[in-house]
């Protein structure tokens, strides 16, 4: 199969780790921040197939990990009013609040519904006029041109009924966060092809220069994380800080300017609060002025929600001191280092949300654990 088949093909992946072990000459730490990568090389065991010098790290690559607390809470408290249907991804319905979820919600009686589109709780709210439709959109800048759309199809049907809880992020000023801190052990980054599939990587250059830190947007594929990490390496070893694009097949300098026009329509940039890392400044869309009345937040004057302070520690998930997803998005801790991992915290009964999400660390380490390696032992 074209663009599948050839990129895990075993030999050619072999032959990257021989190259990358031919290059390289002392110890590396790359950081990919894309929760489809993670699972990759968890799954295909790529990190066993580095050199020992080459540490691979994740970050807050998945979108459901990183959306705060206090967004939670909010969506929590709108899915249990009763004229509310309440529209999500799959991924956001186990994310844990303070004491429940999603799911909890909807097995008290509350209207809770996985959509695969935000274009789905806008067909819902053409056919529930009598009912309050709010779509959670949560997602990087993958997702943000679909609500968007949705957003201005609503104002094109002049449907009074629908709006939205936005918690969309923004990737690059994340990287910039997390290169600016004092423990800092990011050298190079693995860039997620499928933002840049939408926002282009001209916005990455900067970065590179600043921090002097190469940067390699690179696919989801096998032979695709190979060839971005050999890249990356190429740039270490010889000095270089430079963006480059691996991911030829899907990614442009300018990304899709359709999508991005739509964005821009809609959404204004905002600082936004993530879960692990704090609030980063102009890190977040939010909807313009002009489509105010779609804001879920502003439309049913959302109440001040009151968080233990524990659960906005960097460091901590939730109120229970046995998690340290905060480290895990940070890329400062592996799932495994966790002692809760595998045990308190499963998917079954997460603890934290990168133990939910289809695209979180720790989910990818549980399901695929069997596949690779031991762990050093969790007490590191």
């Amino acid at each position: 199969m074209k663009y599948v088949d050839e990129y895990r093909n075993p030999n050619a992946i072999q032959t990257y780790a021989q190259k990358l072990a031919d290059i390289t000459t002392q110890a590396w730490t790359i950081m990919e921040i894309c929760g489809g990568q993670t699972h990759t090389i968890v799954k295909f065991g790529l990190d066993q197939l580095l050199p020992d010098a080459l540490s691979i790290i994740h970050g807050p690559g998945c979108p459901v990990c990183v959306t705060p607390i206090e967004t939670i809470e909010q969506a929590l408290w709108l899915a249990a009013q009763p004229q509310v249907i309440f529209c999500s991804f799959g991924d956001m319905l186990r994310v844990p609040g303070h004491d429940r979820d999603l799911l909890t919600v909807k097995a008290q009686g509350g209207d809770v519904r996985t959509v695969y589109s935000p274009l789905d709780a806008v067909k819902i709210a053409q056919a529930n006029p009598d009912r309050e439709v709010v779509f959670f959109a949560v997602g990087f800048e993958t997702t943000a041109p679909a609500t968007a759309l949705a957003v201005h199809l609503a104002q094109q049907q002049q449907l009074t009924n629908f709006s939205m809880l936005v918690a969309h992020v923004l990737v690059p000023p994340a990287m910039e966060q997390l290169l600016a801190a004092q423990n800092c052990q990011i050298q190079g980054f693995l860039a997620a092809g499928h933002v840049c599939t939408v926002m282009g990587y001209g916005e990455y250059e900067t970065i590179a220069t600043r921090y002097r830190v190469p940067i390699v947007v690179t696919g989801f594929e096998p032979l695709d994380i190979m060839q971005g990490i050999y890249h990356c390496v190429q740039q270490l070893e010889a000095g270089t800080a430079q963006v480059e694009n691996q991911y030829a097949r899907s990614v442009e300098r300018a990304g899709n300017l359709t999508a991005q026009s739509v964005m821009q329509q809609v959404f204004e940039v905002c600082d936004r609060s993530w879960r692990g890392l704090g609030t980063i400044p102009n890190s977040g869309l939010r909807l313009k002025p002009s489509y105010a009345k779609f804001d879920a937040a502003q439309r049913f004057a959302l109440p001040k929600l009151i968080v233990p302070s524990d659960t906005l520690d960097n460091a901590k998930e939730n109120t229970n001191s046995d998690c340290i997803s905060g480290l895990v998005l940070q890329g400062l801790r592996k799932p495994y280092q966790c002692s809760a991992f595998g045990t308190k915290c499963t998917p079954e009964h997460p603890l934290g949300a990168p133990m939910v999400s289809s695209e979180g660390a720790c989910a990818a380490y549980y399901h695929y654990q069997s596949l690779t390696h031991s762990h050093p032992s969790t007490s590191s």
